[in-house]
Protein backbone atom coordinates (compact mmCIF):
# COMPACT_ATOMS: atom_id res chain seq x y z
CA UNK A 1 0.00 0.00 0.00
CA UNK A 2 1.25 3.44 -0.82
CA UNK A 3 2.03 6.30 1.66
CA UNK A 4 0.92 9.74 1.11
CA UNK A 5 3.10 12.73 2.46
CA UNK A 6 1.07 15.68 2.89
CA UNK A 7 2.09 18.96 4.13
CA UNK A 8 0.02 21.41 5.81
CA UNK A 9 -2.24 18.67 6.32
CA UNK A 10 -3.94 20.82 9.04
CA UNK A 11 -4.53 23.36 6.47
CA UNK A 12 -7.66 23.72 4.20
CA UNK A 13 -6.93 22.18 1.24
CA UNK A 14 -4.35 19.92 2.91
CA UNK A 15 -7.00 18.50 4.96
CA UNK A 16 -9.73 17.64 2.10
CA UNK A 17 -7.35 15.68 0.25
CA UNK A 18 -6.01 14.00 3.46
CA UNK A 19 -9.31 12.99 4.00
CA UNK A 20 -10.60 11.71 0.44
CA UNK A 21 -7.58 10.02 0.34
CA UNK A 22 -8.32 7.87 4.20
CA UNK A 23 -11.85 7.36 2.88
CA UNK A 24 -10.00 5.31 0.33
CA UNK A 25 -8.72 3.63 3.28
CA UNK A 26 -4.71 5.25 1.99
CA UNK A 27 -2.19 5.36 4.69
CA UNK A 28 -1.17 9.42 4.92
CA UNK A 29 1.28 11.14 7.14
CA UNK A 30 0.60 14.47 7.88
CA UNK A 31 2.82 17.43 8.61
CA UNK A 32 2.49 20.65 9.78
CA UNK A 33 3.66 23.27 12.26
CA UNK A 34 -0.20 24.40 13.30
CA UNK A 35 1.44 27.78 13.23
CA UNK A 36 -0.99 31.32 13.92
CA UNK A 37 -1.27 32.94 10.99
CA UNK A 38 -4.92 32.12 11.72
CA UNK A 39 -7.30 30.35 13.85
CA UNK A 40 -5.81 27.46 15.54
CA UNK A 41 -8.72 25.83 16.74
CA UNK A 42 -9.91 25.87 13.13
CA UNK A 43 -6.95 23.89 12.40
CA UNK A 44 -7.14 21.12 15.79
CA UNK A 45 -10.96 21.13 14.20
CA UNK A 46 -9.57 19.44 10.61
CA UNK A 47 -7.06 17.18 12.07
CA UNK A 48 -9.30 15.96 14.61
CA UNK A 49 -11.46 14.88 12.13
CA UNK A 50 -8.49 13.12 10.08
CA UNK A 51 -7.06 11.84 13.55
CA UNK A 52 -10.51 9.42 14.04
CA UNK A 53 -9.36 7.67 10.71
CA UNK A 54 -6.57 4.65 11.47
CA UNK A 55 -4.14 5.27 8.68
CA UNK A 56 -3.57 8.92 9.62
CA UNK A 57 -0.36 9.68 11.19
CA UNK A 58 0.03 12.89 12.35
CA UNK A 59 4.03 14.62 13.05
CA UNK A 60 4.08 18.30 14.44
CA UNK A 61 6.94 19.83 12.61
CA UNK A 62 8.00 22.98 10.70
CA UNK A 63 9.60 22.65 6.82
CA UNK A 64 12.10 25.10 8.00
CA UNK A 65 13.63 22.63 10.47
CA UNK A 66 15.99 20.38 7.76
CA UNK A 67 16.65 18.14 10.26
CA UNK A 68 12.96 17.06 11.25
CA UNK A 69 11.65 16.93 7.45
CA UNK A 70 14.67 14.28 7.20
CA UNK A 71 13.67 12.53 9.77
CA UNK A 72 10.46 12.12 8.44
CA UNK A 73 11.44 10.96 5.16
CA UNK A 74 13.55 8.41 6.53
CA UNK A 75 11.27 7.09 8.73
CA UNK A 76 7.93 6.53 7.09
CA UNK A 77 9.36 6.83 3.71
CA UNK A 78 6.68 8.17 1.55
CA UNK A 79 5.73 6.94 -2.03
CA UNK A 80 4.07 10.26 -2.92
CA UNK A 81 4.33 13.78 -1.28
CA UNK A 82 1.85 16.59 -1.68
CA UNK A 83 3.33 19.84 -0.19
CA UNK A 84 0.43 21.68 0.48
CA UNK A 85 2.18 23.74 3.36
CA UNK A 86 3.14 27.19 2.99
CA UNK A 87 2.92 31.04 4.00
CA UNK A 88 -0.48 31.89 2.43
CA UNK A 89 -1.62 35.45 1.83
CA UNK A 90 -0.92 38.42 -0.71
CA UNK A 91 -1.49 40.66 1.79
CA UNK A 92 0.59 39.20 4.57
CA UNK A 93 3.13 39.63 2.78
CA UNK A 94 4.15 42.83 2.49
CA UNK A 95 3.40 42.54 6.60
CA UNK A 96 5.30 39.94 7.77
CA UNK A 97 8.09 38.51 4.20
CA UNK A 98 10.11 36.67 6.53
CA UNK A 99 7.54 34.18 7.16
CA UNK A 100 7.47 33.62 3.14
CA UNK A 101 11.38 32.94 2.99
CA UNK A 102 10.94 30.40 5.86
CA UNK A 103 8.02 28.89 4.80
CA UNK A 104 7.91 28.84 1.05
CA UNK A 105 11.75 28.86 0.08
CA UNK A 106 13.83 27.39 2.45
CA UNK A 107 10.76 24.81 3.53
CA UNK A 108 10.52 23.85 0.02
CA UNK A 109 13.97 23.56 -0.28
CA UNK A 110 13.92 20.95 2.52
CA UNK A 111 11.04 18.92 0.62
CA UNK A 112 13.12 19.02 -2.51
CA UNK A 113 16.22 17.87 -1.00
CA UNK A 114 14.51 14.94 0.93
CA UNK A 115 12.88 14.04 -2.20
CA UNK A 116 16.71 13.74 -3.52
CA UNK A 117 17.51 11.34 -1.23
CA UNK A 118 14.97 9.08 -0.25
CA UNK A 119 13.14 9.15 -3.97
CA UNK A 120 9.39 9.20 -4.50
CA UNK A 121 7.25 8.21 -7.37
CA UNK A 122 5.90 11.78 -7.59
CA UNK A 123 6.22 15.04 -6.04
CA UNK A 124 3.31 17.55 -6.13
CA UNK A 125 3.23 21.04 -4.80
CA UNK A 126 1.22 24.22 -4.60
CA UNK A 127 1.95 26.95 -6.62
CA UNK A 128 -0.91 30.01 -7.19
CA UNK A 129 -2.77 32.06 -9.92
CA UNK A 130 -1.02 35.10 -7.76
CA UNK A 131 1.95 34.08 -10.27
CA UNK A 132 0.30 35.38 -12.97
CA UNK A 133 0.55 39.18 -11.74
CA UNK A 134 -0.96 42.03 -13.95
CA UNK A 135 -0.85 39.56 -16.90
CA UNK A 136 -3.25 41.46 -19.19
CA UNK A 137 -3.74 38.05 -21.23
CA UNK A 138 -6.79 36.52 -20.16
CA UNK A 139 -7.62 33.22 -19.04
CA UNK A 140 -4.14 32.95 -17.71
CA UNK A 141 -2.40 30.00 -19.49
CA UNK A 142 0.92 28.12 -18.23
CA UNK A 143 2.65 29.15 -21.13
CA UNK A 144 2.31 33.03 -20.14
CA UNK A 145 5.04 34.37 -19.06
CA UNK A 146 4.72 35.06 -15.61
CA UNK A 147 8.29 37.19 -14.63
CA UNK A 148 6.65 40.14 -13.51
CA UNK A 149 5.03 39.00 -9.74
CA UNK A 150 3.62 41.82 -7.54
CA UNK A 151 3.45 40.22 -4.28
CA UNK A 152 6.31 38.37 -2.59
CA UNK A 153 4.06 35.71 -2.18
CA UNK A 154 3.68 35.45 -5.87
CA UNK A 155 7.39 35.98 -6.01
CA UNK A 156 8.05 32.57 -3.75
CA UNK A 157 5.52 30.31 -5.75
CA UNK A 158 7.35 31.49 -8.90
CA UNK A 159 10.32 30.46 -7.54
CA UNK A 160 8.98 27.14 -6.11
CA UNK A 161 8.18 26.50 -10.05
CA UNK A 162 11.99 27.09 -10.97
CA UNK A 163 12.95 24.92 -7.82
CA UNK A 164 11.10 22.03 -8.53
CA UNK A 165 11.93 22.10 -12.54
CA UNK A 166 15.73 22.23 -11.62
CA UNK A 167 15.43 19.40 -9.24
CA UNK A 168 13.75 17.55 -11.48
CA UNK A 169 16.59 17.83 -13.70
CA UNK A 170 19.07 17.17 -12.06
CA UNK A 171 17.55 14.29 -9.39
CA UNK A 172 14.89 12.58 -11.83
CA UNK A 173 12.14 13.72 -9.43
CA UNK A 174 8.96 13.68 -11.23
CA UNK A 175 7.06 16.87 -10.22
CA UNK A 176 4.01 18.51 -10.52
CA UNK A 177 2.86 22.33 -9.91
CA UNK A 178 -0.63 22.94 -9.16
CA UNK A 179 -1.80 26.90 -9.88
CA UNK A 180 -4.31 26.98 -7.83
CA UNK A 181 -7.25 29.88 -8.31
CA UNK A 182 -9.36 31.32 -5.29
CA UNK A 183 -10.29 28.62 -3.49
CA UNK A 184 -13.13 28.39 -1.07
CA UNK A 185 -15.56 26.03 0.94
CA UNK A 186 -16.71 24.11 4.06
CA UNK A 187 -13.62 24.31 6.43
CA UNK A 188 -11.83 27.34 4.70
CA UNK A 189 -8.99 29.60 5.38
CA UNK A 190 -10.69 32.89 7.91
CA UNK A 191 -8.50 35.31 5.61
CA UNK A 192 -10.28 34.48 2.36
CA UNK A 193 -13.39 36.16 1.14
CA UNK A 194 -15.93 33.74 1.52
CA UNK A 195 -15.02 33.19 5.04
CA UNK A 196 -14.44 37.10 5.87
CA UNK A 197 -17.82 38.40 4.41
CA UNK A 198 -19.89 35.44 6.34
CA UNK A 199 -18.90 36.55 9.54
CA UNK A 200 -18.84 40.20 9.03
CA UNK A 201 -22.40 39.65 7.56
CA UNK A 202 -23.12 37.49 10.12
CA UNK A 203 -22.19 40.26 12.91
CA UNK A 204 -23.70 42.75 10.88
CA UNK A 205 -20.09 44.84 10.05
CA UNK A 206 -19.39 46.52 7.65
CA UNK A 207 -17.18 44.85 4.55
CA UNK A 208 -14.36 46.08 2.90
CA UNK A 209 -14.86 45.95 -0.89
CA UNK A 210 -11.62 46.27 -2.21
CA UNK A 211 -11.35 48.27 -6.09
CA UNK A 212 -14.58 49.36 -5.51
CA UNK A 213 -15.56 46.17 -6.25
CA UNK A 214 -14.50 46.00 -10.07
CA UNK A 215 -12.80 42.50 -8.97
CA UNK A 216 -13.20 39.27 -10.72
CA UNK A 217 -12.04 35.93 -9.25
CA UNK A 218 -12.22 32.77 -10.96
CA UNK A 219 -13.23 31.03 -7.48
CA UNK A 220 -12.90 27.63 -7.04
CA UNK A 221 -14.97 24.79 -4.94
CA UNK A 222 -12.67 23.04 -3.03
CA UNK A 223 -13.69 19.57 -3.90
CA UNK A 224 -13.14 20.21 -7.64
CA UNK A 225 -9.44 21.09 -6.59
CA UNK A 226 -9.63 17.62 -4.62
CA UNK A 227 -10.85 15.98 -7.22
CA UNK A 228 -7.93 17.92 -9.94
CA UNK A 229 -5.38 16.25 -7.29
CA UNK A 230 -6.38 12.91 -7.38
CA UNK A 231 -6.21 12.63 -10.71
CA UNK A 232 -2.76 13.73 -10.95
CA UNK A 233 -1.56 11.57 -7.92
CA UNK A 234 -0.46 8.64 -9.64
CA UNK A 235 0.50 10.25 -13.11
CA UNK A 236 3.58 12.15 -13.25
CA UNK A 237 4.40 14.14 -15.56
CA UNK A 238 5.45 12.94 -19.22
CA UNK A 239 9.24 13.78 -20.09
CA UNK A 240 9.84 16.74 -21.87
CA UNK A 241 11.81 17.30 -25.07
CA UNK A 242 14.97 17.77 -22.68
CA UNK A 243 13.93 14.78 -20.93
CA UNK A 244 12.12 16.40 -17.64
CA UNK A 245 9.59 15.47 -15.76
CA UNK A 246 8.10 18.58 -14.78
CA UNK A 247 4.83 20.57 -16.15
CA UNK A 248 2.39 23.11 -13.96
CA UNK A 249 -1.29 23.10 -14.23
CA UNK A 250 -3.86 25.64 -13.51
CA UNK A 251 -6.34 24.51 -11.47
CA UNK A 252 -9.61 26.80 -11.31
CA UNK A 253 -13.17 27.22 -12.55
CA UNK A 254 -12.53 28.27 -15.69
CA UNK A 255 -15.37 31.15 -15.14
CA UNK A 256 -14.53 34.30 -13.51
CA UNK A 257 -17.39 36.39 -10.82
CA UNK A 258 -17.69 39.51 -10.51
CA UNK A 259 -17.08 40.29 -6.64
CA UNK A 260 -20.10 42.13 -6.09
CA UNK A 261 -22.08 39.17 -7.40
CA UNK A 262 -19.96 36.72 -5.02
CA UNK A 263 -21.29 38.83 -2.32
CA UNK A 264 -25.30 38.95 -3.98
CA UNK A 265 -24.76 35.07 -3.58
CA UNK A 266 -23.41 35.14 -0.07
CA UNK A 267 -25.97 37.27 1.43
CA UNK A 268 -28.89 35.48 -0.18
CA UNK A 269 -27.83 32.14 1.54
CA UNK A 270 -27.14 34.19 4.66
CA UNK A 271 -30.95 35.44 4.69
CA UNK A 272 -28.84 39.05 5.89
CA UNK A 273 -27.50 41.79 3.88
CA UNK A 274 -24.30 43.16 4.16
CA UNK A 275 -22.62 46.46 4.86
CA UNK A 276 -20.84 47.51 2.10
CA UNK A 277 -17.46 49.75 2.16
CA UNK A 278 -16.04 50.80 -1.29
CA UNK A 279 -12.05 50.63 -1.05
CA UNK A 280 -9.12 51.44 -3.39
CA UNK A 281 -7.64 48.11 -4.38
CA UNK A 282 -4.75 46.79 -2.46
CA UNK A 283 -1.32 46.22 -2.68
CA UNK A 284 -0.42 43.55 -4.36
CA UNK A 285 -3.83 42.60 -5.70
CA UNK A 286 -5.06 41.84 -9.17
CA UNK A 287 -8.27 42.72 -10.81
CA UNK A 288 -8.76 39.63 -12.59
CA UNK A 289 -8.23 35.98 -12.26
CA UNK A 290 -9.15 33.88 -14.94
CA UNK A 291 -7.44 30.12 -15.36
CA UNK A 292 -7.23 28.26 -19.12
CA UNK A 293 -7.54 24.63 -18.02
CA UNK A 294 -7.00 23.16 -21.55
CA UNK A 295 -4.16 21.24 -20.28
CA UNK A 296 -6.22 19.37 -17.35
CA UNK A 297 -8.81 18.78 -19.88
CA UNK A 298 -6.34 17.14 -22.63
CA UNK A 299 -4.20 15.23 -19.99
CA UNK A 300 -6.98 14.29 -17.62
CA UNK A 301 -10.47 14.85 -18.83
CA UNK A 302 -11.01 16.82 -15.89
CA UNK A 303 -12.70 20.74 -15.48
CA UNK A 304 -13.81 21.89 -12.34
CA UNK A 305 -17.62 22.56 -13.20
CA UNK A 306 -18.97 23.73 -9.48
CA UNK A 307 -20.74 26.68 -9.81
CA UNK A 308 -20.57 29.57 -7.20
CA UNK A 309 -24.30 29.15 -6.42
CA UNK A 310 -23.64 25.62 -5.41
CA UNK A 311 -20.16 25.91 -3.81
CA UNK A 312 -21.13 28.99 -1.36
CA UNK A 313 -24.98 27.29 -0.84
CA UNK A 314 -22.61 24.47 0.45
CA UNK A 315 -20.12 26.58 2.34
CA UNK A 316 -22.47 28.49 3.84
CA UNK A 317 -24.50 24.87 5.18
CA UNK A 318 -21.08 24.28 6.82
CA UNK A 319 -20.41 27.59 8.13
CA UNK A 320 -23.59 28.32 9.69
CA UNK A 321 -23.73 24.55 11.48
CA UNK A 322 -19.72 25.00 12.61
CA UNK A 323 -20.32 27.95 14.48
CA UNK A 324 -24.10 27.98 15.92
CA UNK A 325 -22.78 28.67 19.36
CA UNK A 326 -21.35 31.76 17.94
CA UNK A 327 -23.93 33.39 15.29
Amino acid sequence: MKKYLITGAAGFIGFHLAKALLNKNEIVIGFDNLNDYYDVTLKNGRLDILQKFENFIFIKGDLADKEAVFELFKEHRPDIVVNLAAQAGVRYSIENPDAYISANIIGFFHILEACRFYPVTHLLYASSSSVYGNNEKLPFSTSDMVDHPISLYAATKKSNELMAYTYSHLYKIPATGLRFFTVYGPFGRPDMAAFIFAGKIMRGEPIQIFNHGDMYRDFTYVDDIIAGIENMLEAPPKFDEKGVQSKVYNIGNNNPEHLLHFIDVLENYLGKKAIREFAPIQPGDVQKTYADVDDLIEDFDFKPNTSIEDGLRRFVEWYIEYYKDIL
